[in-house]
């Protein structure tokens, strides 16, 4: 790898720092340990300190180990921002298990296929998605469900309420097979054995979506977990001292999981958690506690600054922002250091590297720039059709060899075995993004190998989309691609072909979606064709139908 970005080093951080690969669930121990009394959460007027949040962990692990859970074991995450997310999910690593993160969007199908995906037996969720999980368990696909009210750790007279759908649930009332209520299984007191997961062990079990339908499994180890946690954690001067942090990237997600979770856990900091994005509360919280650290992506900080009269809110204690998932636009960044003083701060990374392997150096950052290799990733850049490595300014795949890079996909060898390739005797994988570095290091990204959609950053693999559609009684082909929309940056369209007879609409094609897979999944559109393009070989042009929506809207533009 070239060693153009080390002139740009942050100044005072080594180049390589000491990577342990002891259990994730050590760190918040060794956090209560240190600073048992120091407040870890506030959630709504709740606050929960690191003593505390360490013993609900221990319990939480006891009652999973009691009712069968073993090293190894896969259990399902399904959950929504909240001090239960990370009670469980730390539970669950204490446990020696692997946690399986579920988007809380998803819905039946999807989950139907992770279950049977992860042979997994037992999920930990939030009540409201008990009717998505509660089939799965009726049909004998589930052994153990514990459901969580958000609102049982929220002070119901607190001024900045719970989201509304949210409020007045509690799990007391959650009933069904193999039920057991969260707060209920945590009061059984059980204790755990003593930890044995550590290094190789599996740890986490992120799902990406890919270009083949189903979604899959990306083996993270408590090692590669922990290289993005220390090396994150060493990357961040905003850390240092009593930093106090928003969170409101979604915890299922590797980014909200790492930069807003693991790593203020890791350094025994405050978190001050936000279940459902909200411009004036986030505003308001930050005034109120004093929060120093934000990570976000791009459409938070456009709604954020969009807030109505946001200068009559106090946000100077905010030392880093910063995120991912898209290009941070110039002008938003402009107005964003305007307001706070700061350069938002955008990196690089995927569920196969457990977030970051790139960062812009905090003192000498660049717009719209996924930043320069952080410690121990050696990244390059390759030519796609013949695999020659590239230099400066020569648009080619980006491909890594680092610590948090993922064993491999669950039970996909094949897939694999193709996600890497060998390069001067080290495997190094193949993100399928095309991109480019300057003259100085730092990488920027120009286009996809993959077919992807990025709505509002969240990625959508129309292959999976796709897959699920076919399920639809009344259709018989389903291409999906992306539609230019001026909020979102993209927005889900399917072109579909009716079966024979039907006459089925757009909008209860869209319906039906909606009870199927995650809202963001979701087409906003639906155009019927009488038959889908196809080349000799009998595949669907996709491509053509997407240069064909490009061109409509740079009609509607002009």
């Amino acid at each position: 790898m070239p060693d153009l970005h080390m002139k740009f080093w942050p100044p005072g951080l080594p180049q390589t720092v000491p990577l342990p690969s002891h259990n994730v669930a050590l760190n918040l121990q060794e956090a209560a340990a240190a600073n048992p009394d120091q407040v870890a959460i506030r959630f709504h007027g709740y606050q929960l300190s690191y003593g505390a949040f360490h013993d609900q962990v221990e319990r939480l692990a006891g009652w999973l180990q009691a009712h069968g859970v073993e090293k190894g074991d896969r259990v399902l995450l399904f959950m929504q921002n909240a001090p239960q997310y990370m009670i469980a999910y730390y539970a669950i690593l204490r446990a020696d298990a692997a946690v399986v993160p579920v988007n809380p969007m998803n819905r039946g199908a999807e989950m139907e296929h992770l279950v049977q995906d992860t042979g997994a037996r037992v999920v930990i969720c939030g009540s409201e998605l008990l009717p998505v999980v509660l089939p799965l368990a009726e049909a004998g696909k589930l052994e153990h469900v514990l459901p969580a009210a958000y609102a049982d750790m929220t002070d119901p007279a607190y001024d900045i309420p719970l989201h509304e759908s949210l409020q007045g649930l509690t799990d007391v009332y959650c009933e069904g097979p193999g039920v057991t209520p969260f707060r209920a299984a945590i009061a059984e007191r059980h204790r755990p054995r003593p930890m044995t997961a550590e290094g190789e062990d599996l740890a986490v079990i992120p799902y990406s979506s890919g270009t083949t339908g189903n979604p899959k499994g990306c083996v993270h180890c408590h090692a590669s977990v922990q290289a993005t946690i220390h090396g994150g954690a060493a990357w961040n001067p905003s850390l240092e001292g009593d930093a106090v942090h928003l969170v409101t990237l979604p915890l299922f997600h590797v980014t909200g999981m790492q930069s807003s979770m693991s790593i203020p856990i890791l350094k025994g900091q405050e978190m001050v958690i936000l279940t459902r994005w909200n411009r004036e509360t986030a505003c308001k919280l930050i005034e109120r506690y004093r929060v120093t650290r934000w990570r976000s992506i791009a459409t938070m900080a456009i709604d954020l600054l969009n807030t109505p009269d946001i200068a009559r809110f106090d946000l100077s204690s905010l030392r880093g922002i910063g995120g991912g998932g898209a290009a941070m636009p110039e002008a938003v960044a402009d107005r964003l250091h305007q307001l706070t003083g700061l350069d938002y701060i955008e990196g690089y990374g995927l569920s196969e590297t457990m977030a970051g392997t790139h960062i812009n150096p905090v003192q000498r950052p660049k717009r719209q720039c996924l930043g320069i290799p952080v410690m121990e990733v050696d990244a390059r850049v390759l030519d796609i059709h013949t695999n020659e490595e590239l230099g400066p300014d020569q648009p080619g795949e980006i491909v890594i060899n680092a610590p948090q890079v993922f064993r491999g996909y669950w039970q996909r060898p094949e897939e694999t075995r193709k996600a890497f390739i060998e390069i001067d005797g080290k495997r190094f994988f193949r993100t399928g993004d095309i991109g480019r570095y300057d003259s100085e290091g730092y990488f920027f990204m120009t286009d996809r190998v993959k077919r992807m959609i990025n709505a509002s950053g969240f990625k959508v693999w129309p292959a999976e989309v796709e897959a699920l559609m076919h399920r639809h009684p009344d259709l018989t082909e389903v291409c999906i691609i992306g539609t230019s929309d001026p909020r979102r940056g993209e927005s889900v369209k399917a072109v579909a072909v009716r079966r024979a007879g039907a006459t089925v609409s757009e909008e209860d094609v869209i319906q039906w979606c909606k009870a199927e897979m995650a809202a963001y999944k979701c087409p906003k559109s639906v155009e019927f064709m009488e038959t889908l393009p196809k080349s000799g070989a009998g595949k669907v042009l996709w491509r053509e139908l997407s240069e064909k929506e490009a061109a409509k809207s740079r009609e509607i533009a002009l």
